[in-house]
Parts: structure tokens; sequence; C-alpha cells
């Protein structure tokens, strides 16, 4: 009888996880970023190919958001690493005088990456370096959707990695649940809120630790002293990279009545520069299947048929869907009330902020939220009264490439971050060891005579 090959890869490694704790240290896990690095550098051409067949992806924008961020990860975490996994001391507390105290970063063990289709290279691989950075093994699970890149990945890593470190499974939801179903040391999905929750419940029933970057309807407020040509620029840019696939992309843009027409007229210009008219644009990618094709033709169905105004009519062809702008955006049409995840943007025009912060916060708290003004007290007003995984001032996207930055939501757009120095905490137990050189506690221990406790009621006077 054949053997499960979902058991035997995580038995393999679990067998594998306390001997790592001693034998996987700077020089190893380096090694492992290094040789990951040029597996990478390696299948760059096959990447490009992987997603023009997924997603139709032009070269240059598989380059920008799913070939380069993982290789920078690479390069900041190697550079760091040595000062990441040096124990830290920790100063005594008078309660502690006479120990040393200090924080160990252990690997958790072994973790289950669940990788989504939008970004399937760099959503995939980033997790992996912080996992292998903390000094764990890993078992990848790519998207069903993104056939090519998956198996990409697939052949990448068994050519790079003994199965025991990384491994790739592939399959549907069914494979998810089976993977979920196992006692792992750390669960990292990206993924829709959702299915975040399945993950959160599965992992609940091993008491295993979760990073959730999840998704929303991140907004973008464009105030009256904006610089229009500008926004309009990273906008453009920002929601139709990918296709408005891509889990921070502005989903809808409350912009002031007083621009609301000059923003509206250099928008329609950049998207013309950057992608010209229809929806057959070789610089824009496709969506990734016919049902989600159909999912976002029926969102803009709906709106129109309740009142929305197309100010850029959708241009649909199959899975070829081009940018797409709409106003007149009222609160029952499920445009409003539904994560897009496509090339279409709902406009609104305000008038007073207090109504767009409110309007807000009477949502799920964004993964991202978006500001484009030159008010400084109005930016800052908008960043304190709001709560969203980040911010961006002025631009759109790019807060995930800081590597210095963590990356997450809060609450129902993530739990936990990943990222840099984030990152490798998120796969890390950061162990508490406190070593006695003088404590005085045995002056206390029983039996409490009189005398004990007299000591004892000073030390309250001192310490309560």
């Amino acid at each position: 009888m054949q053997a499960d090959p979902i058991l035997a890869a995580f038995t393999a490694q679990k067998a594998r996880s306390a001997d790592r704790r001693s034998s996987f240290g700077l020089t190893e896990r380096r090694d492992a970023l290094d040789r990951l690095a040029q597996a990478i550098r390696a299948s760059e051409a096959d990447l490009v190919a992987a997603l023009q067949s997924d997603l139709g992806r032009p070269e240059a924008e598989t380059i920008l958001i799913d070939y380069l961020p993982v290789l920078q990860e690479i390069r900041h975490t190697r550079r760091h690493l040595r000062r990441w996994m040096k124990p830290r001391r920790v100063a005594p507390t008078l309660a502690s005088f006479g120990a040393t105290a200090r924080i160990v970063p252990q690997p958790r063990g072994v973790c289950l990456i669940i990788a989504p289709w939008n970004l399937p290279f760099a959503l995939a691989l980033g997790p992996v370096v912080s996992a292998l950075a903390a000094g764990n093994s890993v078992i990848l699970k790519p998207s069903e959707l993104t056939p090519a890149t998956s198996a990409l990945l697939a052949r990448m890593i068994a050519r790079t990695f003994p199965a025991d470190l990384v491994t790739v499974i592939q399959g549907d939801k069914d494979v998810a649940q089976r993977l979920l179903d196992l006692p792992f040391d750390h669960i990292f999905f990206t993924g829709s809120p959702a299915v975040g929750k399945i993950v959160m419940a599965a992992a609940a029933k091993h008491l295993t630790s979760v990073t959730l970057e999840l998704g929303g309807k991140s907004p973008v407020i464009v105030g009256p002293e904006a610089d229009i040509d500008r926004a309009a620029d990273w906008i453009s840019f920002g929601k139709f990279v990918n296709a408005g696939q891509v889990c921070i992309a502005p989903d809808h843009l409350f912009v002031h009545s007083s621009v609301k027409d000059r923003f509206l007229t250099a928008l329609r210009a950049r998207i013309a520069r950057a992608y010209g008219s229809g929806n057959a644009s070789p610089h824009l990618a496709h969506i990734v299947s016919d049902a989600h094709a159909q999912r976002l033709s029926d969102l803009v169905s709906d709106a129109l048929a309740k009142g929305a105004q197309p100010v850029l009519p959708p241009a649909p062809a199959g899975r070829a869907i081009g940018p797409t702008l709409l106003t007149a955006i009222t609160p029952e049409m499920r445009l409003d009330q539904e994560e897009i995840f496509g090339p279409i943007l709902p406009i609104l025009a305000f008038d007073d902020l207090t109504q767009v912060i409110d309007r807000i916060n009477a949502r799920d708290k964004p993964l991202a939220l978006y500001i484009f003004d030159r008010d400084q007290t109005r930016i800052d007003r908008i960043i304190t009264q709001t709560s969203s995984g980040g911010v961006g001032v002025n631009l759109t996207l790019v807060q995930f490439t800081h590597a210095n930055l963590p990356f997450g939501g809060i609450n129902t757009s993530g739990i936990g971050a990943g990222h840099g120095l984030t990152g490798f905490r998120a796969f890390s137990h950061e162990r508490a060891v406190l070593r006695n050189r003088f404590l005085l506690f045995p002056l206390i221990f029983p039996p409490y005579t009189d005398r004990k406790l007299r000591l004892i009621r000073l030390i309250k006077r001192v310490l309560g």
C-alpha cells in the first residue's frame, strides 16, 4: 500500500525538528537562503512564462511584484540574520535582582505555509525565507488556481532542498484541509478572511500558532489639497497592477468634491497612457479564472442596475477586463459591500472628512489605507482616527516592499505580520531564560517563621 505523501512529508520533517534546533545554525540558514536565491535567479524565465500562462501577466510586472520582492527579502534577511538570532539581554527587575535574563529565539518547528494565487511566487516564498531564517522546516501548499506557477515552485524547491527541510504539496482545498488536520507548530496563511476563519479554527484544535495575512476593502482618500497628477499616477498603478488582484490594492476611493472633476480627468488620462482603451492592453494582467471574471462582471452589472454611473465603462472579454471607473455608488450595491479584487474602482465624492472617517470605522478594519493630501494636520487626523493594517501617504502598494516595516492586518484583515525582523519573530519562539547568580529568594522559603513574615512584609512595601 502506497504511503500517504502528506503524512510522510510531515512525519519526515517532524523527525528532524528536535535535531534541527542545534544543527541548523547561522551558517546552515544562510546557506539555505543562498541556495534559494540561486534557484530563483535560475528560474526567472520559467517564472515569467508561468505567470503569463496563469494570469496573462506582463514580464515587467512579474519581475516587479513577484520576483524582486523575494530576492530583496533574502538579501535583507541574510544581512541581518546574525543579529536577529543573537540572544537579547534583558535588564533585571527588583524582584529578579541577582539573576541574569535573556530572550533566546528558537525555531517553532514544522511550519505550514498556504499561499494565495494572486502573487503566487512572492507570497509563497516570502514566508519561506522567514521560516528558514528562523530555523524551521516548511511544507508549502501553493494555490491550485495558478497551476503553472505552483508546478514551477514544486520543481524548484525539490531541486534545491531536501524534503525534510522544505517540500511542496500541490492540490486543491481537500489537500489543504488534510494538511490543516495535522499538528503543525505554526501556520502562515495568506488569503481571504473567510478562509482565514477556517484556518484559525483548524489551528485551534491543536493550539497551533498562526499568522494570517488576509484582505478587506482598502480605502483611498484624495483630499482637497492633494497633488492631483501624483495621486492619479499612484492610484492607477496601485489599482490596476495585476488587474487589481492584490490584497492591498485600493478598493474604493473617496475624493473631495472640490477636486473631483480634475482628479477624474487626470485619472482617465493616466489610465489611457498606461493601458490604452478597452481590455486588450499587453500591460494589463488577466483575471485568474472564468468564475472570478464572472463575479466581477456581476458586481458591475449589479451596481449599474442600482444607479452607478460609468466614468470609464467596463470592457470585459472573458478573463480580460479593462480598467473600470464608477461613480454614484450607494451602500446597497454589492460593489460597496464586497472586496472587489479586480480592476474596478468605485469613486465616492465627499465634503465632510468626518463622514468618511465614520464610514471607514463602521466597517471591518482594512489591510491598507491610502491618503493623498498635502495638509499634514488632515493626514494625521485620518491616521489617528482610523485603524488599518498599514497606511500609505501619497503612494500605494510599496509599503509591502519595505523590509523594516511589519506587513500584516488587524482583526478581519489579518492576525500577526511578516517581512524582515517581524517575519523572523513570527516563525520563532522567543524563549525566556533566567539564570540564578545570587538570588535572595531562599531567605523566604518555608517554613514561614515570624522573621520571614516580617521580611515578606518589608518586600511587599518595596515592591507592592
